[in-house]
């Protein structure tokens, strides 16, 4: 049931519908099990695993509170951490390391080593699922959140499904409030609202993205022939507006969903393209994952507060299990490496905080070629390692980054870039005006008639240029 296809729609507006007839309890309790049916849609097999790893973590939450004198409280909290990790990580990890296990015996020269033939699939959604359910557990510990009384309502925390498969991951303190204290719509604002994000998410998701993919594919996939400089560039821009459409696209109908319930998701993505440092583009990118990251892993592993390569290795650290937390594949694990070092000599480099260098900074010519020097060059240094995010093994990557010193051109790129510009620029565009008027979506602002209008225009958009429908979110894999 992707969220760009009819049958995700005829699932929707029935739920809504009827979620607008009930009281708060009903309300509650009918979209737990739509909830649930909507999960056991993708996979019913994994369906009593999420089930059951919410009911441990909802009975250890109460055995947590700060409010009552246990002394065991800790042990639960590691108890509950312990078990969580340990299925993410058998499910997710698995064949990884079986993998890489196998492979590092044949390069110390073992051979024919008999091995499990046993492959685990990932369930559906379990990255997301899980960061959410151990931030609950940390923040009930931690007093920032009374435990729910409630099986139904923490159930719904965890499985609302506009954010079950892929995100955005929901903080504890953000939508269980929601849950628990129900939902209010207003019924022509809110509709527009909740529309014109479901929109937006489609139009990034099936004309920018999916149209981007079939560059980004080609390149990657050795159809423009030997790896050279320009398929370098082409593959790696192409691929950067197929992952940013498509994640942010598929946030926008998640929020969009969830609004038409009455229920506010965080904004996920701040026009990160638009980033002048990587710092910065870590507060503008999957916002609901680096914040997770920043208050449950670095600032608990010490922040800055170490001194300066401390921190470079709480750093680097993080952003390697961020990578690990994206696939099982050693790539991802450059991928991240890559992020930690940059973010690391940044931080070095330039430790004023980079709002204090703005705000003091001349305007003029020099002003503005130097902010669009440093968002080319950070943009750039993000497809570099979207090359390995990309790319299926570590020697694929090396094998593709392998052409930046071959300068040949052949006519076929020059097609190939500009049907990249005609489905990547409008976005481009698009995320500017939305950082001038600083809006949640594109002409949030606008009268009610306009904005009826583009909703109209949408629909012809998608209806002449969307890509492939064969190609699901990127996240899904997660």
């Amino acid at each position: 049931m992707l969220f760009d296809s009819p049958a995700y729609f005829v699932f929707l507006i029935p739920v809504v519908l009827l979620y607008w007839r009930l009281n708060r309890r009903e309300q509650n309790i009918f979209l737990l099990f739509a909830s649930y049916f909507f999960y056991g849609w993708w996979d019913w097999r994994f369906l009593a695993l999420m089930i059951c790893s919410t009911s441990v973590d909802f009975l250890i939450a109460q055995k947590i509170d700060p409010g009552r004198a246990d002394q065991s409280r800790r042990m639960w909290l590691i108890f509950s951490l312990v078990l969580n990790f340990s299925i993410l990580g058998t499910f997710k990890y698995f064949n990884f390391f079986v993998d890489s296990f196998s492979t590092a015996l044949v390069t110390l020269g073992f051979h024919n080593i008999p091995m499990p033939l046993i492959r685990i699939l990932l369930p559906p959604g379990i990255s997301f699922y899980t960061f959410q359910e151990v931030a609950y557990i940390v923040d009930v510990y931690k007093g920032r959140l009374k435990p729910a009384k409630s099986f139904v309502e923490y159930g719904l925390f965890v499985s609302l499904f506009p954010h079950l498969i892929a995100g955005p991951i929901q903080r504890p303190g953000h939508l269980l409030p929601q849950v628990q204290g129900g939902t209010y719509f207003r019924p022509g604002i809110g509709f527009l609202t909740a529309s014109m994000l479901i929109f937006s998410g489609l139009i990034r998701k099936c004309v920018v993205a999916d149209n981007c993919a079939v560059l980004a594919n080609a390149a990657f996939g050795g159809q423009f022939g030997k790896s050279t400089l320009w398929v370098v560039l082409l593959g790696t821009y192409a691929f950067a507006w197929q992952v940013y459409g498509d994640f942010s696209g598929y946030s926008d109908i998640a929020r969009g969903s969830a609004q038409l319930m009455g229920f506010h998701f965080m904004v996920n993505f701040r026009q990160p393209y638009l980033s002048q440092r990587l710092q910065e583009f870590w507060r503008r990118w999957h916002i609901s994952l680096s914040t997770w990251l920043r208050d449950y892993l670095y600032i608990p592993l010490g922040g800055s507060s170490g001194g300066k390569w401390k921190t470079s290795l709480n750093l680097i650290t993080t952003m390697i299990l961020a990578g690990l937390w994206h696939g099982a594949n050693w790539t991802f694990v450059i991928f991240g490496a890559i992020h930690g070092v940059v973010l690391s000599m940044e931080r070095l480099i330039f430790p004023v905080a980079k709002g204090a260098v703005d705000a003091v900074q001349a305007r003029g010519l020099g002003h503005f070629l130097s902010i669009w020097g440093q968002r080319i060059l950070t943009f750039n240094v993000f497809c570099l390692s979207l090359a390995y995010f990309r790319a299926t093994s570590l020697a694929a990557a090396t094998q593709y980054l392998g052409g930046l010193s071959d300068l040949s051109w052949r006519s076929e790129y020059g097609t190939a870039f500009l049907m990249l510009s005609l489905f990547s620029i409008p976005l481009f565009v698009v995320d500017l005006l939305m950082e001038a008027g600083n809006e949640e979506y594109p002409f949030a602002k606008t009268s009610y008639a306009f904005r009826t209008a583009l909703a109209t225009a949408a629909f012809v958009v998608l209806a002449f240029f969307s890509g492939s429908n064969l190609n699901a979110f990127v996240y899904f894999r997660f």
